[in-house]
Parts: C-alpha cells; sequence; structure tokens
C-alpha cells in the first residue's frame, strides 16, 4: 500500500504589514511548476515585539523557513542561532533556514539585487552611487555593491536615523575597498551629477501608498543615469517614471523580488525553481 503523507511542508514571511506582500503568488507557482504539491508560503503580519513569539511558533510548527520583511530583518538578529558571514556583514537577514529548530539566517537581497542589475547589463565596478535609504535593503545592496568594485557610495537617509546610516557608511569604509559617505536627507535632495546610479532602498512607494515617491530633486536625474528601485508592488512605481521621464534608464524591484525568492527556494528544499514561471506569476497578478 502507498504510503499516505498529507503533511504540509511550510515556509512563509514575517513582516508588518505584510498584507501587500506578493511572495505567495511567486513561491506557489514556482512549488507547482517543481512538483512539490504540499510546500505551502503564507503570509503573516508579526508585530515589531512579537517576533520572538513568532519564531518560536516557527519551531513549534516546524516550519522549513521564512523570509524576514520591514520591519524585521535587522531585530531577528538576536534570536538566531547562526548567521551567515554575508548576512553578518550586512547586519541584516531576509531569510531563515529551520533544520530541527536551529535557525540559521541568511541575506539574500543584495544577491537578487545584484543579479537583477547584471540581468540589465549594468556592472556597478568602477561607480559612483547614491543610495537613498540605510535600512535593511539599503545595507545589503550597499555592501554587495561594495563589494562588486563599487568606488564610491552616498547613503542618504533621514536624519532621524542618523546612526543607522553612519554605521553602514563605517562598515563599507573599513570592510570593503569602497568610499561611502553620509548626507542627512532633510528636504529635497538633488543628486550629484556625477552619479551613475541611483537607487531607492526605502519603502517609499510600496503598495498601498502607490503615489508616493522619494523626496529628490527630479530635475537632477538626466539621461546618463541608470536608476533602480527596490519596491516590487507596484512595479512601475512613480520615482521610476519621472526617470522616464527625463530620459533616464530604469529597473523594477520585480527582478530583485524573483531572484532573491528564487534563492531562497533553492536553500529551503534543494531545487532550483522555474524564474520564468515565478515572472510570470508575479505580473499576472501586480501588472
Amino acid at each position: 500500500m502507498e504510503e499516505q503523507n498529507f503533511l504540509d511542508n511550510l515556509v512563509g514571511v514575517f513582516g508588518h504589514p505584510a498584507a501587500e506582500n506578493p511572495g505567495v503568488v511567486i513561491q506557489e507557482a514556482a512549488f507547482k511548476k517543481m512538483g512539490l504539491n504540499r510546500w505551502r508560503f503564507l503570509t503573516i503580519d508579526v508585530d515589531p515585539g512579537k517576533l520572538e513569539d513568532a519564531l518560536a511558533g516557527l519551531k513549534a510548527m516546524k516550519m522549513r523557513g521564512i523570509n524576514c520583511t520591514l520591519p524585521h530583518k535587522i531585530d531577528v538578529l538576536q534570536f538566531l542561532d547562526e548567521i551567515s558571514p554575508s548576512a553578518k556583514l550586512i547586519g541584516a537577514v531576509n531569510m531563515i533556514v529551520n533544520d530541527k529548530g536551529r535557525l540559521s539566517g541568511e541575506n539574500t537581497d543584495g544577491k537578487g539585487f545584484m543579479e537583477s542589475l547584471r540581468n540589465k547589463g549594468i556592472s556597478p565596478e568602477g561607480k559612483k552611487i547614491v543610495i537613498l535609504g540605510a535600512g535593511g535593503a539599503g545595507r545589503a545592496i550597499a555592501v554587495e555593491m561594495a563589494m562588486s568594485g563599487t568606488e564610491h557610495i552616498t547613503i542618504v537617509n533621514i536624519p532621524q536615523d542618523e546612526k543607522m546610516a553612519l554605521s553602514l557608511v563605517d562598515l563599507v569604509n573599513k570592510e570593503t575597498g569602497a568610499k561611502a559617505i553620509y548626507v542627512p536627507w532633510d528636504g529635497k535632495y538633488k543628486i550629484p551629477a556625477d552619479t551613475e546610479i541611483l537607487i531607492n532602498a526605502t519603502p517609499i512607494g510600496l503598495y498601498p501608498n502607490v503615489t508616493d515617491k522619494p523626496n529628490i530633486d527630479y530635475d537632477t536625474i538626466g539621461p546618463d543615469l541608470f536608476v533602480q528601485d527596490v519596491i516590487p508592488n507596484p512595479a512601475f512605481t512613480p520615482f521610476l517614471a519621472e526617470a522616464e521621464k527625463r530620459g533616464a534608464k530604469w529597473n523594477t524591484g520585480m527582478g530583485m523580488l524573483i531572484n532573491q525568492a528564487a534563492i531562497n527556494i533553492k536553500m529551503w528544499t534543494g531545487k532550483d525553481p522555474d524564474k520564468e514561471v515565478m515572472t510570470e506569476a508575479f505580473k499576472k497578478v501586480i501588472g
């Protein structure tokens, strides 16, 4: 008699808010294509003060792993048994693997971001870049860009979170070959004329605030600038629309999302997903 096994393999995402996170769409499309019919992706809203409780629940339910999105990418570090060298350097974790109750943290945001850039034919080597935001995504991107040969990184962040921005600048300057500086984001920021890549690593423009855009002087964007957003939902943000109006080349956050999700799936299941299937599933829902 064939063995009966109706046990679900659970993964998912912890975030707050979490309702607009499209991870379930692309992850479960990948599972279906891979024939992993009892794998489930759960979208779970976890208040900041309840993260430790949520991780205890993850262990109790024997979940295989979890993504961490805003605002948990940095706070989660204190609750993990092991952190990968790159995630430790970045100082943020966006995915966790549960190995029989032992939680290991990794950061696939930066890796997914770099692959998205390469797919657009953009190399960070020798470039001068500006990153808006110094949170989990900003840290991952700054470190990955610096380790890939970026020459100069300007971190633009609100003065209220100056300590966080300065710690990122210090990290880049001490641990990589790139030069980094911090600029307080107090008013409308003007993009320096020699900037080659501009990155929005903030949640500004994320659903449901789809009309919001970073407070910068958009007339300082020119046709020689490459503009990258990390926002996947909506994919084409007002930030990118402003860049397109001024002739700049641009890239949405969709590629970063798909690439990091594919890495996560491989780490959870041991199998490579079909990224084209994931992309098409995403487009059907988000557009």
